[in-house]
């Protein structure tokens, strides 16, 4: 069970840490670089204004809960003994977990009124 909560911890750091690098750092130095998926994602579905919300609390959120989503899949696989069955609940739990994850928080920005033309 500890090694379970240290794997999960270790992995959630260390995801969190790259996002952070190449996400959230990279925003700042550049302006015009083109947004990452997860946003384009929530703007398309959401129709979130990138105007009404804080663009770098938003790639920080898309930071941590992807770290949650992948450290919480691998802790979960690395449970299992099949390869193949590691690949196959892996791949079924990374995508329910980034589709619900990311859902959550589009719900979330809805509800503050981040929306385009004050839709909610």
């Amino acid at each position: 069970m500890l090694d379970e909560l240290i794997l999960f911890i270790m992995t959630f750091l260390l995801v969190f840490i790259i996002y952070e690098l190449f996400l959230v750092r990279k925003s700042k130095k550049d302006k015009r670089r083109k947004k990452p998926v997860e946003v384009n994602y929530l703007i398309g579905k959401y129709n979130l204004d990138l105007d009404k919300l804080n663009y770098k609390r938003l790639l920080n959120i898309i930071s941590a809960v992807s770290a949650f989503d992948i450290s919480l899949v691998v802790t979960i696989v690395s449970l299992l003994d099949s390869f193949y069955l590691q690949l196959l609940i892996g791949f079924v739990l990374i995508m329910l977990l980034i589709l619900v994850s990311y859902d959550i928080v589009g719900r979330i920005y809805k509800k503050k009124g981040c929306c385009k033309n004050g839709k909610n």
